[in-house]
C-alpha cells in the first residue's frame, strides 16, 4: 500500500516537474519579440506606438502558456495526490 501511494506522490511531483518545462517557451519567446521590437523602434521611431502596442499584445498572449502550466503544475503537487490515494483507498475497502 506505501508503494501504491509513494508511486502516486512520484508520478504526481514528476508530471508537475514536466509541466514547468513549458515555461522556457514563453521566456525565449517574448525576449525574442522585444528584441525585434526594439529593432523595429530603432529603424522607424515614429513607428514606437504601434509597434509597443503590439508587442505588449504578443506577449500577453505567449505568457498565458507558462501561467497554464503553471496551474497544471499546482494542480498536480497539491490536488491530484489527494483525490488519487482516496481513490487508492476506497479500492482496498479501507
Amino acid at each position: 500500500m506505501e508503494l501504491a501511494i509513494a508511486i502516486i506522490l512520484g508520478a504526481c511531483a514528476l508530471g508537475a516537474g514536466t509541466a514547468m518545462i513549458a515555461g522556457i517557451g514563453p521566456g525565449i519567446g517574448e525576449g525574442y519579440a522585444v528584441g525585434k521590437a526594439c529593432e523595429a523602434i530603432a529603424r522607424q521611431p515614429e513607428s514606437r506606438s504601434p509597434v509597443t502596442t503590439t508587442m505588449l499584445m504578443g506577449c500577453a498572449v505567449a505568457e498565458t502558456t507558462g501561467l497554464y502550466a503553471l496551474i497544471i503544475a499546482i494542480l498536480l503537487i497539491f490536488v491530484a495526490p489527494g483525490l488519487m490515494v482516496n481513490r487508492l483507498l476506497d479500492a482496498v475497502g479501507r
